[in-house]
């Protein structure tokens, strides 16, 4: 299981469009993980999300939501919201346990930053849906002004 500090290698991402996100590789991954689609948290953290994307676009940094949900749910909470976020489908928990993230039904709402060079600088377990876009924002923007 990964942990601050280390380095994400060997995992391949493919969002429900089929865009393979390569860790890495020049941007910043922001991977968060939320229990359902369409369900009220849910939903506030994808639109905050949504709603910053041309903030976290300037700064180099993909965001990707992570549910149990199949694709076509997926597909449909984008088009219901218009959400401007990757989503990935992970059915069978295995993403999730690399990064230990706890559920049995569902995933706890937790996020992960990983930055340019694949090291995971900061996780936030059981976040705030309406707030945990900002902070995410916030931490990448102080975190590239300290180097």
């Amino acid at each position: 299981m990964y942990k601050e500090g280390d380095m994400v290698i060997n995992l391949n991402l493919e969002t429900i469009d089929g865009e393979k996100i390569e860790i890495g590789k020049g941007k910043w991954i922001v991977l968060y993980f939320y229990p359902k689609d369409n369900t009220p948290g849910c939903t506030t953290q994808a639109k905050n999300f949504s709603k910053l994307m041309e903030e976290f676009n300037k700064l180099n940094v993909e965001v990707i939501g992570i549910s149990k949900d199949n694709e076509d749910t997926h597909k449909k909470f984008i088009q219901k919201y218009d959400l401007k976020i990757k989503l990935l489908s992970d059915k069978e928990n295995k993403i999730a346990k690399l990064f230990n993230v706890e559920g049995k039904t569902f995933l706890s709402r937790d996020t992960i930053l990983i930055d340019k060079t694949g090291k995971i600088v900061k996780i936030w377990r059981k976040v705030s849906a309406s707030q945990n876009p900002y902070q995410v924002l916030e931490f990448i923007k102080n975190y590239e002004n300290s180097i």
